[in-house]
């Protein structure tokens, strides 16, 4: 009886690896820069700043318009959104 291997071999594993490494750092790099770069940054302030606005021009009171800002910032921090998200992943694995 013959044993069938399952799975990627050594060396194709080897291969894999490599490749990521190589593709995975240039990756997150620009998905660094795209999240917390310099046009983005003034992008995501200009937009709570514009929400901000709004909601104290329509009438609410400064503490109502800032507990909305807090969650309109919270929506858009795709950074934290994603740590959540991980994060949640691994507390439902233990």
């Amino acid at each position: 009886m013959s044993e069938e291997h399952k799975g990627p071999r050594p060396a194709e594993m080897k291969e894999m690896l490599e490749a990521f490494s190589e593709k995975i750092p240039a990756l997150l790099n620009s998905l660094t820069d795209s999240i917390y770069g310099k046009d983005a940054s003034a992008k995501f302030g200009a937009a709570v700043a514009d929400f901000y606005s709004t909601l104290k021009k329509s009438g609410m009171t400064d503490e109502q318009a800032f507990k909305l800002t807090e969650q309109y910032m919270s929506s858009l921090n795709l950074g934290g959104i994603i740590a959540k998200a991980v994060g949640k992943r691994h507390k439902d694995e233990e």
